[in-house]
This record gives structure tokens, sequence and C-alpha cells, in this order.
């Protein structure tokens, strides 16, 4: 456990660091997608060199080996100093680490960990248009045959919602290498180079003008043997490992961030010459004291993991308030700026809370369902937290 002297003296360390160091301007610098890699890339490269980038990972590494208590400091500080989040790296830091740390060979940890604190940048090649919330229902196929160099993994088919897939030099793959069986018995796990012959990636173009997402087609690609994690047909045991990789964090500091965001409403409400409509005032309240309510849920989501006391259902119990929360920020955001916020303006690539409020607004509804929808995760609380019957399979209306 580390003391508060001890956090206390992190936090300062950080606050100096950040002072001296965060990038300025950044939201202008990430008006086209080569910009917002390019500004991505910078910020990470830094993060790496002081320490700060990879505080979850083991002691081995520069800056590993922090408790979770330092770990809340640290994101802390980056969400108070509005520094750019670390979108590009972070299936890479946290998925992909996660992946080989837990399953991994030490072959494949020693050739592929220190890429990614060089900014190696990795993808998810997960869902499928036929298998999103079942997973499991993946169709890509992987083929095991024989070259003279090696026995190889041949893979068909295609991937989608493979966030930054367009950017990535290397995929996280489930792909089923047997039909018999329950679906989960079939699938293997592989590491798949985004450069190899037969992967095309086409972005998915979003209604506010990102494209944050891609689909991944795959056509003989040939992957060695080598790159499979684990077992074959021990995929979705491996999975696990992927989508446990730590969340909470992320939700905290997506939280603290909104808050520090606060101050774009207040300035349309001068701007517009609301300082004294009680009704605008009414409900920029609530909207102050459900983001603060949010910010406290997550703080404590946080110390309850940090003290052991966690229960299954607090992180879907965060993610829907925060999901709520961002709804009801853009929204009002939208409102306040009346028809000037009705034409299309430039984005900022990678961020959230943007002040073009009508890409916040037309993308905080994206939040609802990433990372598990709205309906998923009050399952979830209804049946691991509340003891509710669980959802009957197999029904029809």
């Amino acid at each position: 456990m580390t003391d508060n002297a001890d956090l206390e003296a992190l936090r300062s360390e950080v606050r100096s660091f950040l002072a001296a160091e965060a990038p300025t301007g950044w939201r202008d610098a990430s008006r086209t997608q080569d910009d917002f890699v390019r500004t991505q890339r910078d910020w990470f490269g830094k993060l790496v060199r002081a320490g700060y980038a990879i505080p979850h990972w083991p002691a081995e590494y520069p800056g590993g080996g922090r408790s979770l208590a330092e770990q809340k400091v640290i994101y802390e500080e980056l969400a108070r100093a509005d520094c750019p989040r670390l979108l590009l790296s972070f299936v890479s830091t946290y998925h992909a680490f996660a992946t080989l740390h837990e399953c991994g060979n030490a072959e494949q940890k020693a050739r592929y960990l220190p890429g990614i604190l060089q900014g190696e940048t990795w993808c998810q090649g997960f869902s499928e248009p036929g298998a999103g919330s079942d997973l499991a229902a993946i169709k890509t196929r992987a083929e095991l045959q024989s070259r003279p160099d090696g026995d190889v993994y041949v893979i068909n088919g295609q991937k989608v919602w493979s966030t930054m897939a367009q950017f990535a030099d290397k995929c996280l793959l489930l792909a089923r290498t047997s039909s018999d069986g329950p679906k989960q018995a079939g699938i293997t796990y592989l590491l798949m180079d985004m450069k190899a012959p037969g992967v095309t990636v086409r972005p998915i173009h979003q209604i506010q003008g990102d494209e944050e997402f891609a689909e991944i087609f795959l056509d003989n690609v040939e992957i060695p043997v080598s790159g499979r994690v684990g077992e074959e047909g021990k995929g979705w045991a491996v999975a696990q490992a992927t989508l446990a990789s730590e969340r909470g964090l992320t939700l905290m500091e997506l939280s603290y961030r909104m808050r520090g965001a606060l101050g774009r409403v207040t300035k349309l409400i001068r701007e517009h010459g609301h300082e004294e409509d009680r009704g605008v005032l009414r409900d920029f309240g609530a909207l102050v004291t459900q983001v603060d309510a949010v910010c406290a849920i997550a703080d404590q989501f946080l110390d309850n993991r940090i003290n052991g006391i966690e229960r299954m259902g607090d992180a879907s119990i965060v993610k829907n308030a925060y999901s709520r929360a961002l709804r009801a920020y853009s929204a009002l955001g939208l409102r306040l700026g009346g028809m000037d916020e009705q034409y299309v303006a430039p984005i900022t690539f990678g961020d959230l809370n943007t002040g073009n409020w009508m890409a916040d607004f037309m993308n905080s509804y994206a939040w609802t369902i990433a990372g598990g929808s709205e309906e998923v995760q009050r399952n979830i609380i209804a049946e691991r937290m509340l003891d509710m019957p669980r959802e009957p399979k197999g029904w029809v209306l």
C-alpha cells in the first residue's frame, strides 16, 4: 500500500513534468487524421521517456510497477492538465500487453512488448458483422497449412469496428480453426502483421466526421504458427485476458476530463446572455451535479479495487453513469449553442469534449454502445449485483 506522503510526492512530480511538457494547442493540431497520429505519437513518446505511459506494466519496464493508487494519481493529473488522451496506443498498452503478459510465451514477449514502447501500434480483430455481442459466433477461418519454411495459418474473413486499424502495425486476431463442439472451443488467438499480403483496411466514416473505426478484410493472409498465442482452439480463454484489461482508470480519467470541460458550457452561457436565465442555470446546475456524481462513483470504484472489495457489476455502474452524463453534457452544449452549432465545423480527432457541440452530441450516442451497451450493463447489474433472475435464453416474441 502506498502512503499518502508518497502519493502527494508523486502528484507534485507529475505536475512539474506536465507544467513543462504538456502539449498546448493540441486540439487545433489534431484537425486531420495525419496530424492526430503525429500528435499522439509525440505525446506517447514523451510519456514513455518520463515514465508515465505504462504505470500498469511490471517494474522491469520504464515507469512500470506502480500501485493502483499511484496509477490513479497519474491519470488524475493528466486529466487535470487537459493533455491528449492516449487513444492511438490504448489497445497496444492495455489489450496487447495484457494478452502477451498473461498468455504469451517468452519469445513473443521479447519480440513485441519493446516495440510497443517504441511506438508500434496494435488494433483488435475481434468483432465481425455477425459477431458483436455474441463474440463466439465469429466466422473468420484459420486453416493450418504446410510451407517449406514452416507451418502457417491461412486466414479468410472479415472484422469490423476495429479501432484505428488503419494506423496499426499489428493485430490481435480471433479466428475459427474448428466448428466442432461449443462455439468457444474452436477459436484460436493469433498475432497478425497488418502489412501482410491479403490484409485490406477500410475506415468507417462516422456521422460526426471521424473515422475512429475500420473494417479489416482478410484474403488468404498467412500467419506463422509462432504467431499463435496459447494452444490451437484455446483462444477464447486467451481473449478473456484481453477483455479483462484495465478499464477502471479509463472511466475515471474520462469522468475527470468531462468535469474539466464544463467550462465550455459556462462560456456558452455567458456568450449567449443566459446568466440570468433561471431555466438554463437550473439545467446547468443539474449537469454539474450529475458530472460530479460520476466522478465520485468512479473514485469509489477505484478505491474499492485498491482495497480489494470490488464487486462484479461495479464497472457497469460507472460505465452507464458516464455515458448518460456525456449525453447530457453534449445535449446542453448543443442547445445553448443554438443555430451556430448546427453548421458543419472542423472536428478534433481523438477527443470527446471538443467544443464542436454537434459532433460531440452525435459522438455521445456511441458511448451508450461501446464497451457493452447500456442494456448489457443493466443486465450485469441486475443479475450479478441485485440477484435478479437471469435473462431467459431462446425466447421469441
